[in-house]
């Protein structure tokens, strides 16, 4: 999937097919947090540990998410929060390779 196909989907009432961390990023752009932490929270691999880093730093839990950019290998994102979810979906949805 690219980036502006993940885009358009945000106007669906429902994710599309996606793996935990980009459904999380999918949740949190339609500004539903609790659901995005959800689909990131119980799992161990390192783009979910960056994802669930990204929505810490966005809740203003700074500790919480240093602790998921050390566990994810990532440093701390610095910039813009809305940068940083681009990258991460970049970043995943080339991973992806759909």
């Amino acid at each position: 999937m690219t980036l502006d196909a993940f885009l358009d989907s945000l106007s669906a009432s429902g994710p599309p097919a996606l793996s935990p961390p980009l459904r999380a990023l999918w949740f949190d752009a339609k500004g539903d947090w609790n659901a995005a932490h959800k689909c990131v929270d119980d799992k161990a691999d390192t783009d979910s540990m960056w994802v669930h880093a990204y929505l810490h730093r966005k809740e203003g839990d700074l500790s919480n998410a240093f602790y998921w950019y050390r566990r994810a290998g990532r440093e701390p994102h610095c910039g813009a929060l809305d940068q940083e979810w681009r990258e991460i979906a970049e970043a995943l949805l080339s991973k992806d390779g759909s």
